[in-house]
């Protein structure tokens, strides 16, 4: 994070203005800088309300207050980050930030100060363009070229935590004393600011702390949520629309139908969206979507919206490319249907977390065994994972901010852990024929099989977010027919 002012006429004197190599104007007079700070409406925003989510990010706050008493906390959002030369990757604040702030813009800092009965809360950002020295126009961040930021007047109204300048606090931050600890990976220059004063140890249980709090969504969380998937469901739908157009272009058609729909009612997609069609849906994450759709061939569409809140979606289907499945795709992807029917049974509180996994490997296990791709008992493939080889990855992650949230949570509070009302996660077991694997036959060879639902945990069981888009093989077809017409 840079503390420096832009070089504008205020600064001339000393240095004249830093001009981007090839720019068309040689400078700024004296006469356009002074016209320039002048005849400009009043835009302050006054009646602003708090974000949605304003209560529930207090109760976050408050809930890491109390876990680090008597302990500076710095949370960044993090910075822009070049893409090429003098463009930037659009920005997404980090998951820690967003979680506690609701805010999303870059170089933003959440710090909490210890008081004597808990913390004190300030969320630092950068103010409005500076209209007097002309880093609104001029700047390439500046107002006129990337648009309006909030006042910090304006943010304290809308995240409902007091706001000040986000450059004064690296400085600040140097002369601190006491415990502190800082969310690293998303701001060097706060870390640089930090780095006497901090241990790698103390700031990974901060990271942990703040993972396993997204394990149980609140009201507010599972809302997002089942706002991402009904989206996403509509970009299914959207995709099988379209599926006669993809097979006269590529697999990228599927993928900007399915982007089209994000943008239009979300922030993004929640990850790069796998369209894999053919043989590259043996490819867990093919997100290269450049191959031919062919018609006899399956897609395995593997997207997801994330809202404008952050909260994305993960789901999957294995479609028909001519909207019937083939005898050997039906046997295959009944096999999984199965498989992911006994999983999400078993998605109950009280649960244990690896319980739906095992229950759709048994279930896969057991067709492999049974159509002789592999030597029984099943006790035996289960023990020796021999199943891998072809349902090769876990069946399921936790689903939030991330698409597989809460990674940094410790394994007994995770995978070792036990289901609870409020969690979300995904089941989805798969069956994936490499196109050059020998040891099964050939009509199996080149055939991917995942399908994907996102399911919350209830009170007295589960509750499948993403069951407006149907699973069964014959449900599939008919969906399909219904929307080619």
């Amino acid at each position: 994070m840079s503390e420096e002012l832009p070089e504008t006429p205020e600064t001339a004197e000393e240095e004249p203005i830093k001009q981007r190599k090839n720019g068309l104007y040689p400078g700024v007079s004296d006469e356009l800088a002074e016209n320039m700070k002048s005849g400009w409406a009043d835009t302050e925003l006054r009646d602003l309300e708090p974000i949605p989510q304003a209560a529930e990010t207090a109760a976050r706050r408050a809930a890491l207050s109390a876990r680090f008493p008597g302990e500076r906390l710095v949370i960044p959002a993090g910075n822009l980050k070049t893409r090429s030369n003098d463009t930037e990757y659009a920005f997404r604040a980090s998951v820690e930030y967003a979680y506690l702030t609701g805010n999303q813009t870059e170089d933003g800092v959440l710090v909490l100060e210890p008081t004597a009965d808990g913390h004190r809360a300030t969320i630092y950002l950068l103010p409005r363009s500076d209209r007097e020295n002309g880093e609104f126009w001029l700047d390439g961040q500046g107002e006129l070229w990337v648009g309006r930021r909030h006042s910090l007047t304006e943010a304290a109204k809308l995240y409902g935590v007091p706001a000040s300048d986000v450059r004064e606090l690296a400085g600040t931050l140097r002369e601190a004393t006491g415990p502190v600890r800082v969310v690293r990976g998303h701001d060097a220059g706060i870390e640089a600011a930090l780095t006497d004063k901090v241990t790698a140890e103390r700031d990974e249980e901060l990271r942990v702390f703040l993972s396993e709090a997204r394990l149980v969504k609140d009201d507010f969380e599972i809302g997002e949520l089942q706002k991402a998937v009904d989206s996403t469901v509509r970009g299914f739908e959207d995709v099988v629309k379209v599926l006669d157009k993809a097979e006269a272009t590529s697999e990228r058609y599927i993928e900007g139908t399915f982007f089209l729909r994000a943008r239009v009612e979300g922030n993004d997609v929640g990850y790069g969206t796998i369209a894999a069609a053919g043989p590259h849906a043996c490819t867990l994450h093919w997100v290269r979507n450049d191959g031919p759709v062919r018609s006899g061939d399956l897609l395995l569409l593997d997207a997801g919206v994330e809202t404008h809140t952050y909260y994305t979606a993960d789901v999957t289907r294995t479609l028909p490319v001519s909207g019937t499945y083939s005898d050997i795709q039906r046997k295959v992807y009944d096999a999984v249907y199965e498989a992911q029917e006994a999983g999400i049974a078993a998605v109950k509180p009280g649960a244990k977390y690896r319980d739906f996994h095992d229950a759709a490997q048994r279930v896969l296990t057991e067709k492999l065994v049974e159509w002789g791709l592999v030597e029984g008992p099943v006790e035996r493939v289960l023990e020796l994972g021999l199943q891998r080889r072809w349902t090769l990855h876990g069946t399921g992650h936790m689903l939030g901010l991330d698409v597989h949230d809460c990674a940094a949570a410790r394994t007994e509070t995770y995978v070792d852990g036990t289901l609870e009302p409020g969690m979300v996660l995904t089941v989805e077991p798969g069956l994936y024929f490499q196109a050059d694997d020998l040891t099964v036959p050939e009509e199996y060879r080149g055939i991917g099989v995942r399908i994907e639902d996102d399911i919350l945990v209830t009170a007295d069981g589960n509750r499948n977010l993403s069951a407006g888009l149907p699973r069964r093989s014959d449900e599939v077809e008919a969906w399909m027919a219904g929307l080619r017409g």
